[in-house]
């Protein structure tokens, strides 16, 4: 195996034995071979959409595909063969549906070679074999490095957009150009490509994601309204209890559905934490707090909650065998051992959670903000500028992003606690958690930690600084706002690609650069966008305020 597409991977170049996240090496030829097969569909898929042939099975398998093969989602092998058995059903019938429309247009087919035509073998065994001949590591050979970490990076932006795309689709929210640029793309990797063609396509994936991210916004706040400024407890109440992590919104609303009544409490963990300010999701007076903190945290968090434990999307660590029996997976999250979930039904989940303990009493009381996505934001806009204008907030920081366990993230932690106080600091998605239990204070009433949402919520953020920028009559770089932002995984790529593609420059990222990105590519990025690592705290402080 060979994997370097999360922060962590070892030695901070790649993992060629067994995966940091947890994955063994079958698992992770698979998810290569997946990704391959996906490429095959979409072969066929852009070519039979130029003759007026869409098939939405080859267009969900492609969302899906990727998404199930970003960091901590699914580790289970036989699911992935599964898949990729799927996949190459659905490969074939669009492949054949091209040739007919073809045959009835008059016209030659294209005859394609790689995963268009790849032939799946008889057995898992044979399977693995053929998987293990896709390695990275072949391919930093020829065509080398710099080619194929930007081949790298697309596919890695892809996957990232990919899960917010799901996510949109399970609330009913498409567009088909969206389906149309993934089978654009991955057809695209399937050919050789110059150094200047991946740096075009790795901006268009930036752009394509910033309308996924818009569509998935919608159907968050379509559905469940805008989210409010909200008090959140983050200690726990005395009774039966369920944790729910991961991302996906109607999962928690299904099970907060299915619990009504049963004398059950539900807390949120990790990204979920900003569903408790969604009004379709905080009226169910049983949703009661969030437990606990970000993702690397979760098997002591988990070990010592006495109650179920619902996985929704990504972000599962290996359980320990205390808790593994009242884990469960859904959607396309699975770990090998732990019950999944299929179609809402969480009988086991209330089951497991009326079975455990729960809490025996209540915790003292502590509670913070949150809910602070654009429309909170920008209803207050004209005290924000006032406060601008009058010298009272002289800086903004955009903190936050992907948390993680490998050393240097405390970085965060001191940078929040450093930056001075009469500038205000937004952040989202799971690095919030380094400090987004501290006290911080206000000014002229306005927080001056202001949590914006999951990572999804970039959008938020982006739109928040495209209307100050407007305010102001100016462009985004012009505005008195840094970004120090954490990654770990394929969201964190695709978001930072959408940053780019709108010409956003001086960011700071780390806690470590991405192991894909070689000296060559990191030059252009340096020379179009000044992308910068994350040094120190007070040298970046220094560098930024002056």
């Amino acid at each position: 195996m060979f994997c370097y597409q999360c922060e962590q991977t070892a030695k901070g170049t790649g993992c060629d034995s067994f995966g940091v996240c947890g994955k063994d090496p079958r698992t992770a030829v698979m998810q290569d071979l997946l990704v391959y097969v996906a490429k095959g569909v979409s072969n066929w898929a852009i070519r039979a959409r130029k003759l007026g042939v869409l098939d939405r099975k080859a267009d969900i398998f492609v969302i899906e595909a990727l998404f199930t093969t970003v960091t901590n989602v699914n580790f289970d092998s036989d699911t992935l063969i599964n898949l990729i058995r799927t996949g190459v059903r659905v490969r074939n019938s669009i492949r054949d549906k091209y040739q007919k429309a073809c045959d009835e247009k008059g016209l030659e087919p294209e005859k394609l070679g790689g995963p268009a035509v790849w032939e799946i073998p008889e057995n898992d065994e044979e399977i693995e074999n053929e998987a293990a001949k896709l390695s990275i590591a072949e391919r930093l050979e020829d065509p080398g490095k710099d080619i194929t970490g930007l081949e790298e990076l697309i596919t890695y932006g892809l996957k990232g957009s990919a899960s917010y795309a799901d996510h949109a689709h399970i609330l009913g929210y498409e567009d088909d150009d969206v389906f149309a640029f993934f089978h654009e793309s991955l057809d695209f990797l399937t050919r050789k490509n110059t150094v200047d063609d991946l740096f075009t396509m790795v901006l268009k994936v930036g752009e394509k994601n910033l309308r996924v991210m818009e569509l998935l916004d919608s159907a968050n706040t379509g559905i469940y309204g805008d989210p409010e400024p909200t008090e959140v407890r983050v200690t726990p109440v005395r009774g039966k209890a369920i944790v729910v992590s991961g991302h996906d919104l109607k999962d928690l609303e299904e099970l907060l559905k299915q619990t009504e009544g049963r004398g059950i409490n539900v807390y949120t963990h990790g990204e979920m934490l900003p569903t408790l300010a969604y009004p379709g999701l905080k009226k169910y007076p049983h949703l009661v707090g969030n437990y606990g903190g970000a993702w690397q945290d979760q098997r002591q968090e988990f070990d010592e909650f006495p109650g179920a434990i619902l996985m929704t999307t990504n972000c599962i660590q290996k359980p320990k065998d205390s808790y593994k029996d009242r884990i469960f997976t859904t959607g396309l999250v699975q770990w090998p051992g732990v019950a999944h979930i299929d179609n809402y039904d969480y009988s086991p989940v209330i089951e497991a959670a009326l079975k455990a303990d729960g809490f025996s009493e209540d915790a003292p009381e502590k509670k913070i903000m949150i809910g602070f996505a654009k429309n909170a934001v920008l209803s207050v806009a004209d005290k924000v500028i006032d406060a601008v204008k009058n010298g009272d907030i002289r800086h903004f920081f955009l903190v936050g992003g992907c948390d993680g366990a490998k050393s240097g993230r405390n970085y965060y932690t001191d940078i929040a606690r450093q930056i001075p106080d009469d500038c205000i600091i937004l952040t989202l998605a799971c690095g919030k958690y380094r400090f987004n239990k501290l006290e911080f204070g206000d000014i002229g009433g306005i927080p001056r930690l202001l949590d914006i949402g999951q990572c999804n919520d970039a959008h938020s953020a982006i739109q928040i600084a495209v209307a100050l920028a407007g305010a102001f009559e100016c462009g985004v770089n012009d505005l008195p706002l840094s970004m120090i932002l954490s990654w770990y995984e394929q969201k964190a790529v695709t978001i930072l690609l959408s940053l780019l593609y709108l010409g956003i420059k001086d960011i700071r990222l780390g806690p470590t650069l991405p192991a894909f990105l070689t000296p060559a590519a990191l030059e252009i990025l340096v020379d179009k966008f000044n992308i910068m690592p994350t040094t120190t705290p007070e040298d970046d402080l220094k560098a930024i305020l002056g």
